[in-house]
């Protein structure tokens, strides 16, 4: 598991929760508590506290997203919310992230509401983040109530929340080209690593510098990889990703 610095909450926080929280730990066991004193649970490796469904005519398409940063699947309910944990996953701010991670409880007059957030994720300063993935134009009054009582309940521990949307078409264009070189595996070859990061340092087309270090065909996969991981770095969201494409080193050099 990594090792994150977590932010401080206060006793008042703990003790007077309006909050609740049920999820399944690492070892696969269900357990709960006020979100007081369940905050420094790491929420980020949980496992999902519902199933995701697939099933002809649903008209949502729910997976499995290998995550380069986990190491590990992580769960989607729908084509959008697999865009965001790409997005997760690409981010070198965020170092692990869950998918479905509680269920958080509150009263809402004289009724007990619950909402099962999409993601959790923990950022590499030790900040929870909490997110909803949801269009503009597909927030229902139900939703709006459940997305701030989530806002509140995060204030209430110093997590972030985020309601995010559809996110760049030309950024996740060039997000999910990159993602298919995301795997390790593509950037092992440490003498192409080193000759890309050389030719790079120079701002340098992307065929023209892959080309200087060697056959394109060869050299492709890697400097794909780099560019995921931010070793090298582009414009990703003006226009796709081409031939002339101005490519160089960033500030994640191995």
């Amino acid at each position: 598991m990594t090792h994150v610095d977590e932010p401080a909450v206060s006793v008042a926080a703990v003790d007077r929760s309006a909050f609740a929280v049920e999820f399944v730990g690492e070892d696969g066991e269900s357990r709960h508590g006020s979100l007081g004193s369940c905050w420094h649970v790491p929420f980020e490796h949980a496992m999902p506290v519902r199933r995701f469904r697939w099933a002809k005519g649903l008209g949502s398409y729910a997976g499995w997203w290998w995550s380069s940063t986990m190491g590990d699947h992580v769960g989607f309910e729908s084509w959008l919310e697999r865009d965001h944990a790409m997005l997760l996953d690409f981010r070198a701010d965020v170092v692990a992230f869950a998918s479905q991670p509680f269920w958080l409880s509150w009263r809402h007059g004289d009724r007990t509401r619950r909402h099962a957030p999409d993601f959790f994720a923990r950022r590499a300063d030790g900040t929870g983040v909490v997110i909803d993935v949801r269009p503009d134009d597909r927030i229902e009054q139900a939703d709006a109530e459940a997305f701030d009582a989530t806002a509140r309940a995060c204030a209430e521990v110093g997590w972030l929340f985020h309601r995010v949307g559809t996110p760049d078409p030309v950024l996740a264009a060039n997000l999910r080209w990159l993602a298919r070189y995301r795997h390790p595996r593509c950037g092992v070859r440490r003498d192409v690593v080193a000759s890309l990061v050389g030719v790079f340092d120079r701002p340098t087309g992307l065929f023209t510098g892959a080309a200087e270090v060697g056959d394109r065909l060869a050299v492709l996969p890697v400097l794909y990889h780099l560019l995921w991981r931010q070793v090298l770095v582009a414009d990703l969201t003006v226009e796709p990703l081409r031939p002339g494409t101005v490519v160089r080193v960033g500030r994640c050099v191995p």
